[in-house]
């Protein structure tokens, strides 16, 4: 498998996530609210296989790590399969019997009725499927956008870079080195040791 790295000329402003519900906060967080700070998205699924191995564990051992510094790790659910399944109620269990302690955004469902559909916030981040991780920097920009696992070396080095930016001369230049990664694509509709994509749809392009 290779990856495919599309370096952008510059970095677009981050949507609000458009969720449902919040795990582990005592009240809901927004962006706008983390301004400021680095901050680290890891999008999941119970049932995706990389998200349990290597993601929620890379999380964890990021949100211990920064927890006192300019860093937010925040979890997002968004579930595009086996929804009947994956209820919040189910997460609420999930979270308590791995100890995850970093907060965790439900996504919420499409507009529309139909599997396969993406939920709206990994909709309008354009997200390809799950394990995504997303990195926004203190400014609220979008600076990686990575599907699959990364591993942890490289995300460190990828958010010490951003914590040692110069806040007030990246803003002025409104330029960043934006990485926007898809790795190891394989059938739409399945899951493998990598990564779970959601079935084709054309109706949710638009």
């Amino acid at each position: 498998m290779h990856n495919k790295i599309n370096k952008l000329s510059h970095s677009g402003t981050a949507p609000e996530l458009n969720v449902v519900e919040w795990l582990n906060t005592e009240s809901p967080m927004t962006l706008a609210e983390l301004k400021g700070k680095v901050v680290v998205l890891y999008t999941f699924q119970m049932l995706c296989p990389s998200c349990v191995v290597h993601s929620i564990p890379q999380a964890m051992q990021l949100h211990q790590f920064y927890h006192d510094k300019d860093v937010q790790v925040v979890g997002l659910h968004t579930v595009f399969e086996h929804e009947e399944v994956m209820t919040s109620e189910a997460l609420k269990v999930f979270v308590s019997e791995y100890r995850i302690p970093f907060p965790i955004a439900i996504d919420r469902p499409p507009v529309l009725p139909g599997k396969g559909l993406r939920p709206q916030t990994m909709k309008e981040y354009q997200l390809e499927g799950t394990p995504t991780l997303v990195i926004i920097d203190r400014q609220g920009r979008i600076r990686l956008n990575h599907l699959g696992h990364l591993g942890n070396l490289e995300v460190g080095n990828f958010i010490g870079g951003l914590l040692s930016e110069n806040v007030d001369a990246s803003t002025e230049n409104g330029s960043s080195n934006t990485v926007n990664e898809l790795s190891g694509k394989k059938a739409l509709g399945n899951c493998d040791e990598n990564v779970c994509l959601p079935k084709d749809n054309a109706d949710d392009t638009k």
